[in-house]
């Protein structure tokens, strides 16, 4: 019996693709970059699955050619903004994502990032890299501290959750906004949006990209915040206005910025880089060994369920599956 022929967009790990090969006719490009459309609209044609980066759009143009055997997008990635899903469900086409696996490497992240913009870690090292000389003294780059200070966590999904667990060990209060309230708390006050921004001594970002939620942090949001707040970034980078923020760092309307993600990654604002308050990591989030094994085995294991006509262990729109 024949194998399904797949796409998988990039090059995983080798228990990965030795996990894919036995049971799908697997095509891999071997530049491990990120695909070019034509590329990618050229490798879809004929394929029943393919395993995407959250760098490949998989829309109706996708879609149409991929073909009328496409069954299955498996997104390496626990967003799903690059896929239309709703263009997926209409051809019967099942969408997963990848969550769980990356929610501690992501909170983690989100607290490198808090800590080294509120402490002014970055622009230490930068200034000890420099060659300047320096010296310590009592007033010497001062930061802030975390502990027993506000935080604010807008999402309050898994990553969210998990981010606002490890404050417990800052002795710290934690605001959250969320559209849907968890059944458990966490210790936790819900609060209005810009109640949340007002009170918080950092605000920490973990929403999915919607139209909705597209530059959701403008020049409005930050002149709401303290200005002696951090605003950090782990979700996806159009959440945030850059120019606005950039304008926010620059004016002292509010103290720092941490960002994993970009409005149009890899670019980042000019503005954002000519600033000091401004930590920039790219992109680093989910971004340890065991994790992003984890992610690209149960992106595998999604692809192959759907093609072996099972029923994927997480899949973003079950009504596709039949």
């Amino acid at each position: 019996m024949s194998r399904p022929p797949a796409l998988v967009t990039r090059p995983l790990g080798g228990e990965i693709m030795a996990f894919l090969a036995v049971r799908c006719d697997v095509e891999v490009p071997d530049e491990d970059r990120a695909m070019p459309r034509e590329e990618l609209l050229e490798r879809l044609a004929g394929k029943h699955g393919v395993l995407a980066m959250l760098t490949d759009r998989i829309d109706d143009e996708a879609l149409d050619a991929a073909g009328p055997l496409l069954r299955v997008v498996a997104n390496h990635a626990v967003g799903y903004d690059n896929v239309d899903v709703a263009a997926c469900t209409r051809r019967g086409v099942v969408v997963t994502n990848t969550p769980d696996v990356l929610t501690d490497a992501t909170a983690d992240m989100t607290w490198g990032l808090i800590l080294a913009a509120s402490r002014r870690i970055a622009e230490g090292d930068r200034l000890v890299r420099s060659g300047s000389p320096w010296e310590w003294s009592p007033g010497f780059m001062l930061g802030r501290e975390v502990t027993g200070k506000m935080l604010g966590v807008v999402g309050f999904g898994r990553i969210g959750r998990a981010v606002a667990r490890r404050a417990v060990g800052f002795s710290m209060r934690v605001l959250a906004h969320t559209r849907t309230p968890p059944e458990d708390r966490e210790d936790v006050e819900l609060v209005g949006f810009d109640d949340l921004l007002a009170e918080s001594d950092v605000c920490s970002i973990h929403l999915p990209l919607s139209d909705e939620t597209r530059h959701r942090f403008g020049a409005r949001e930050l002149a709401l915040m303290k200005e002696t707040a951090v605003l950090v970034n782990t979700s996806r980078g159009p959440i945030v206005d850059e120019a606005a923020l950039a304008t926010a760092l620059a004016s002292g309307e509010i103290a720092g910025a941490g960002l994993d993600v970009y409005d149009r990654e890899p670019e980042v604002h000019p503005a954002l880089l000519a600033l000091e308050n401004v930590v920039l990591a790219p992109h680093l989030g989910s971004a340890t060994v065991e994790t992003r094994a984890a992610m690209g085995m149960l992106a595998a294991r999604n692809l192959v369920a759907v093609l072996s006509g099972e029923r994927p262990p997480t899949p973003v729109n079950p009504e596709a599956l039949g």
